[in-house]
């Protein structure tokens, strides 16, 4: 069996080495751009903003919270509410009321039944647990194929089809979030709570953070890629023998 899983395997750090170039590159654009919309003015604070969003569409029963921790900004669909990180939640700043109208148009799709966030809100289970019962199921399939179980070859294939849970939830939260800044964007130009150079800054900010969310799925999608190799290579070596 391979020992890449023991030991580090200078092919894992290859083949992820797009995705942590495009990570770093895609964190430090949007450290610039909080940086830079942070200085610009907004005619609310980010509370006031999603309240306002929210109010506008019928929502007044979605809460806006204050959260701890540093950009711990999201919707939470469980108790339909939006929650704010300290600087973003009392800014009145074009980076705080876009982070805000981004999490609102979390809560926007969830009431209007938008499917890629119920699609993906299914998918949390798969993406919690799918990585963890891969590398367990791995690692018993690996023993069971070089004992020459044949049994090992279904586990290891099962073990790789739990992980496909984590890339499917991340391949479906990419147009959930993509919408969500859309609207975030439409949203903040059609109540003009930011004049035009704030619309400017929101849509550098949220551009930016998308980037983001592209560079974890493409990582998701490598890893995964890596692990198939290493499945197939004990699976192929098993059959060999």
């Amino acid at each position: 069996m391979t020992l890449a899983f023991f030991f580090f395997d200078p092919l894992y750090l290859i083949m992820l080495s797009p995705a942590l170039i495009l990570m770093a590159w895609a964190q430090n654009r949007v450290h610039s751009a909080y940086r830079q919309g942070s200085q610009i003015d907004a005619h609310l604070s980010g509370a006031a903003a999603a309240r306002h969003i929210l109010d506008r569409a019928g929502l007044q029963h979605v809460d806006v919270e204050e959260s701890h921790g540093f950009l711990s900004d999201h919707y939470d669909p469980r108790h339909r509410v939006v929650r704010l990180s300290r600087d973003v939640f009392h800014s009145r700043s074009a980076t705080a009321v876009g982070i805000a109208a981004h999490e609102a148009g979390h809560a926007l799709q969830h009431a209007h039944g938008y499917a890629p966030l119920a699609i993906r809100n299914a998918a949390v289970p798969a993406a919690q647990f799918g990585p963890g019962l891969f590398f367990a199921m791995f690692i018993v399939g690996a023993i069971l194929a070089a004992m020459g179980q044949a049994i090992g070859t279904p586990v290891l294939l099962a073990g790789l089809a739990c992980y496909g849970g984590l890339v499917f939830f991340q391949v479906v939260n990419l147009p959930v979030e993509f919408n969500a800044s859309t609207r975030a964007k439409a949203l903040l130009s059609e109540y003009q709570i930011v004049d035009g150079q704030g619309a400017a800054a929101v849509k550098k900010v949220l551009d930016a953070a998308a980037w983001t969310y592209v560079a974890a799925t493409l990582q998701t999608l490598l890893t995964f890629l890596y692990w198939a190799i290493q499945v197939l290579s004990i699976v192929g070596g098993g059959n060999d023998d």
